[in-house]
């Protein structure tokens, strides 16, 4: 996150300071000493350079004689995962507050073996690209105007049959006996209300096909007031405001070249994402159906958008390239403070290690945003390009 060729002893010690902070924040959450002191010791093995970040390897580098003093402090310490989400929470918007902000939402895989931990089942995994025996987790992201990102928000999602049917399994894995089921979206929706809640600044949503085709969200965002940008199926049904029906597809298919207008949706590893784009209008008032087109192949993709303050055309595509970074949220959670690596099972420690996890990276996201604007160098605002040439 931080080019370490321009860090300076000055640089070491403000961040240090700022990881005392953190660790003040904590310390009311936990009851005994011992608890805090682990709570520490869990939070800088996650921000350590260890290959694997769990309780076994954390215990070892924190120099714990046995592991079973970090086990206890996961499964059955007397703490708060929900209080500790409400710290992240507080501490990001502390940091990264940004009215124009996009939450975004999407759910990652866990790989997992057997059939104890809670939610497991033999599921498709979008992040493992295939269905195999794994965890979903549904997360809430935070992505400024300026593509800083950072995790929010998280549940557990737990299969309805093969869990909810079986309570004394729900039992044994720590599921809160008054806990129903819910689908992704109505997960969702939750975590959205608890951040405007908390008063979580934001402009939009955004989400991928999962999400788009949900009604049950849809409604739940409109009666809200929240605009959105979400994925949809080529088959779904659109009618314009002449009143014509037909699948979205069908539309694009049928569009005129000058229909179609080239912009950047953001910045990726090989520079700026620019597709071209065209917008629809519905016979419904403030919904709009955004379509992208690849440059390179040609393929389409789709979006529903609600926009009840009719922003423009080049704000809907920067909404729509705001699915991606918490993607890149994943990435940097799984491969830089080990998100995925916990080896728990009970219900409430995946809570536990995973937000501790998103404290972690929530610290490094507000390191990397001190430094940039300390050296003049804050993330860039991504710009959509004007109109070039059209298809």
């Amino acid at each position: 996150m931080v080019d370490a060729d321009a860090v300076s002893m000055t640089d070491l010690e403000e961040w240090s300071a700022e990881f005392d902070e953190v660790l003040g924040r904590l310390s009311s959450l936990f009851v005994h000493p011992s608890s805090r002191r682990h709570a520490e010791q869990y939070v800088r093995g996650l921000l350590s350079p260890i290959a694997r970040k769990n309780g076994w390897t954390i215990a070892e580098y924190a120099g714990e004689k046995e592991p079973k003093a970090m086990q206890r402090f996961l499964n059955l310490a007397t703490w708060d995962a929900e209080d500790l989400r409400d710290v992240v929470c507080d501490y990001a918007m502390e940091h990264l507050s940004d009215p124009r902000a996009v939450l975004v939402a999407d759910p990652t895989g866990f790989a997992k073996k057997g059939r104890k931990s809670a939610g497991v089942q033999r599921q498709y995994s979008g992040t493992l690209g295939r269905i195999d025996n794994c965890q979903i987790g549904t997360f809430l992201a935070y992505v400024t105007s300026g593509r800083e990102r950072v995790l929010l928000d998280r549940e557990l999602y737990i299969p309805e049959k093969s869990w909810f049917g079986d309570r004394q399994r729900c039992a044994e894995a720590g599921i809160p006996e008054d806990l129903e089921f819910a689908t992704r979206p109505q997960q969702v929706a939750v975590m959205i209300d608890r951040a405007r809640d908390r008063g979580v600044p934001f402009a939009w949503f955004a989400a991928d096909e999962e999400f788009g085709q949900n009604p049950g969200l849809r409604t739940h965002l409109e009666k809200a007031g929240i605009a959105y940008v979400m994925a949809i199926p080529k088959t779904t049904e659109f009618t314009d405001i002449a009143g014509a029906t037909a699948s979205i597809s069908e539309r694009a298919g049928r569009l005129a070249p000058h229909a179609w207008q080239r912009r950047a949706c953001g910045i990726g590893t090989k520079g700026f994402r620019v597709y071209d784009w065209a917008l629809l209008e519905s016979d419904v008032a403030d919904h709009q159906y955004l379509i992208r087109c690849s440059i390179d192949d040609g393929e389409l993709a789709f979006y529903h958008c609600y926009n009840p303050r009719r922003e423009g055309f080049g704000e809907l595509v920067r909404v729509a390239g705001a699915r991606w970074p918490i993607e890149e949220c994943f990435e940097a959670t799984k491969g830089g403070v080990g998100l995925d690596d916990y080896q728990v099972r009970l219900y409430h420690a995946w809570y536990r290690h995973v937000t501790l996890a998103m404290l972690a990276h929530v610290f490094l996201t507000v390191c990397a945003h001190q430094h940039a604007n300390k050296k003049g160098k804050a993330n860039p605002r991504p710009v959509s390009k004007e109109p070039q040439d059209q298809r």
